[in-house]
């Protein structure tokens, strides 16, 4: 019984073999004539984030070169943009045990902590400006308000001056003072 079993599950495999080794080869011939696809779009992405990498070193470089010449003092050393800005962003999105430990570094640095103050209360007052939608929004931001901590938005600005005097449409005359009366 045993010696019927064992021929019959030969029997079996030794039929099996033979397609499972043409389908095998069939598989691996065609991988091998079209490539595989993910290689080939894996050698596109390194090149394109080359240069977005570079554009972006670019970019930083130029943000901390106009952070030196606007700011006088130690809070346009580069070193004190880059903790700075970073413990602003944290602020912003409420992380705050994380800014207080960038704080800290950015204070061993001898950066001005009055600095990163200003900055952030600028920060928040052009709030409603800031869409998370739009990539580059709260950076392009954070790095206005570094430069310039003193900064207000255009509504704030336009509310603090006076209001201009009415004045009358057409050719009408200027109203005039109504006469005393007569007793």
């Amino acid at each position: 019984m045993r010696r019927r079993v064992l021929q019959v599950q030969t029997s079996v495999l030794r039929h099996l073999a033979a397609p499972v080794l043409a389908l095998l080869l069939g598989s691996a011939t065609a991988l091998a004539q079209s490539g595989n696809p993910a290689a080939q779009e894996q050698g596109k992405a390194p090149a394109a984030a080359a240069t977005d990498g570079t554009k972006d070193n670019q970019r930083k470089t130029d943000e901390f070169i106009e952070a030196q010449q606007a700011i006088n003092g130690p809070a346009g050393n580069p070193e004190c943009v880059w903790l700075g800005r970073r413990v602003v962003t944290l602020m912003w999105r409420d992380d705050l045990d994380t800014a207080f430990r960038h704080l800290d570094l950015y204070d061993r640095f001898g950066c001005p902590g009055g600095h990163v103050q200003a900055s952030f209360r600028c920060l928040t007052r052009f709030g409603s400006q800031i869409d998370d939608k739009v990539p580059r929004s709260l950076s392009d931001r954070i790095q206005a308000c570094w430069i310039n901590p003193g900064a207000q938005p255009q509504a704030a600005a336009a509310a603090g001056q006076p209001a201009p005097a009415p004045t009358t449409a057409g050719t009408a005359p200027p109203a005039t003072p109504p006469a005393p009366a007569a007793k």
